[in-house]
């Protein structure tokens, strides 16, 4: 099903037939969308290799021939960095890819990243005019594996096509956090000129792109590759550097000579259900499992010096992306059996429909509709099951997802040594508690006004640390954002 070589063959035949015609409208919709090529479940289990394969030159093509090349462009208002999709994909039609990614770079410096993790169903894919003709996003245009391919094309050759930067001038701005929104905001303010340097509190640059996200759906390979692109713009990084502790906020300001500040720290805090036994050994945070396999390497036993917890049976309690990637984590990991205990169905799941199959894949177990009520634990102090209890599904809450409540007396006994909590992050206080009269809501979150300005003269903020835990694309269109601000600032202060 997901052969790269039967696929490559099929569309190499499609191609043929279509080539030379002047296609409809509802002739391009009836192209069968181009299913993407994968490792077998079997073998990918006991590798950190990368799950999807990639588009071969014959499928993109064939996919961008989907694409209806709307004139109002609807995919473009669901995209948050706004990318000219219809003519990224008209260029990758025509098989002229460095023109294609050239497009793309107006918008974006992370196209190989956003066309892996983005959660394009739910962003420009939704918006689709071939998907609506069909009524199934998922049979929209794949706007995301297009845009990898096009992506991977230069990563590959090894010619990047560079921003143009701007003649200098003289001003500074400082970039709190390495992270897509951070990225985002120091491209755009580097394009315009301005010498810009990014403080980031670990060992290596790149955010929850290196932490957070597995190597099987990102390699950190690429996450490298943007970021030293980055470099070469000539913007200075500086990790090991935790602002707040190392520097304080205002102090890159008022006595370093900083003309502004970006403020995209992300939101690392983790979330915990305050339930009885979260503090037994082997109960973690999806963020501390999923950084000492990612950013350290400790999946790499025999030559990683970070250990990791070593599971037999896992409980993954959450729904989302970084669930999903904590529970393949396990299951890549040896353990033998592992489970995602959600308290929904998986209707309102929030991970993309893409994970959660890769996951069924797999071997995790999902319990829907269930959810711990307390964790238990033998004379060692060790986890050795949960207590979960059953849900149905009543009226929609905030979120619009309908409301969970527990079904009284259907507490049952399930079995596991590890528990993994993935119910969402808050943002780390240290900003707040370290710099006077910088605004923040109940949650920690930095308020900020439409320009993305906080209440600090100079200071902006974007993504996580805004947003709450959120997605790579969405923390870029803020990073976006909160650099037209910030370059529009410094141009009418230099009379330009």
């Amino acid at each position: 099903m997901h052969d790269l070589k039967h696929l490559d063959a099929e569309a190499k035949k499609l191609m043929m037939e279509l080539e030379g015609k002047t296609l409809k409208p509802r002739e391009r919709a009836a192209i069968p969308p181009q299913e993407m090529p994968a490792q077998d479940a079997q073998k990918r289990i006991g590798n950190m290799n990368e799950v999807a394969r990639g588009y071969t030159e014959a499928q993109v093509r064939l996919e961008s021939m989907r694409c209806l090349q709307c004139k109002n462009a609807p995919c473009i208002k669901g995209c948050p960095v706004e990318i000219d999709i219809p003519r990224f994909i008209k260029h990758a039609e025509d098989g002229k890819f460095a023109e294609s990614l050239a497009v793309i770079k107006e918008s974006s410096l992370l196209p190989a990243i956003c066309g892996r993790v983005c959660p394009q169903e739910t962003q420009c894919q939704e918006f689709c005019t071939v998907g609506k003709m069909l009524k199934d996003v998922n049979k929209a245009v794949s706007i995301g594996r297009i845009e990898r391919y096009v992506a991977d094309v230069e990563l590959h050759g090894g010619n990047p096509i560079m921003p143009e930067v701007a003649s200098p001038t003289g001003k500074r701005v400082a970039i709190v956090g390495s992270g897509p929104a951070g990225i985002t905001a120091a491209a755009d303010i580097r394009k315009a000129g301005h010498e810009v340097t990014i403080f980031e509190a670990f060992h290596k640059p790149g955010g929850v792109m290196v932490y957070g996200i597995p190597e099987f759906r990102l390699p950190k390979a690429i996450v490298e590759y943007e970021i030293n692109n980055l470099k070469q713009m000539g913007v200075e990084i500086k990790t090991n550097f935790l602002v707040g502790r190392t520097r304080k906020l205002r102090d890159l300001i008022d006595k370093d000579g900083y003309n502004a500040v970006f403020i995209g720290s992300g939101a690392g805090l983790p979330k915990f259900m305050h339930i009885e036994g979260e503090n037994l050994i082997g109960v973690l945070s999806a963020n501390e499992y999923l950084t000492r396999s990612n950013l350290m390497k400790a999946y790499n036993r025999e030559h990683a010096h970070t250990p990791i917890f070593v599971s037999r049976v896992v409980g993954v309690l959450g729904g989302g992306n970084v669930a999903m990637d904590a529970a393949r984590t396990a299951v890549r990991l040896g353990a033998e059996k592992v489970y995602v205990v959600y308290r929904r169905t998986e209707k309102e799941m929030p991970a993309r429909v893409e994970e959660v199959a890769h996951a069924k894949e797999e071997g995790v177990e999902f319990l829907l509709l269930q959810s711990p009520k307390r964790i238990l634990g033998n004379e060692k102090q060790q986890v050795r099951a949960m207590e979960v209890l059953s849900y149905k599904l009543g009226e929609p809450d905030d979120s619009g997802r309908r409301r969970p409540i527990a079904i009284e007396g259907s507490e049952r006994e399930l079995p596991v040594d590890t528990v993994i909590v993935s119910i969402g992050n808050d943002s780390n206080p240290l900003l707040e508690k370290t710099t006077e009269g910088l605004a923040t809501n109940k949650w920690g979150n930095i308020i900020i006004n439409d320009d993305c300005s906080t209440s600090i003269d100079r200071i902006y903020a974007g993504g996580d640390i805004v947003l709450g835990a959120a997605t790579v694309i969405l923390a870029m269109g803020q990073g976006r954002k909160a650099a037209a601000s910030i370059n529009a600032l410094l141009a009418s202060e230099s009379g330009d």
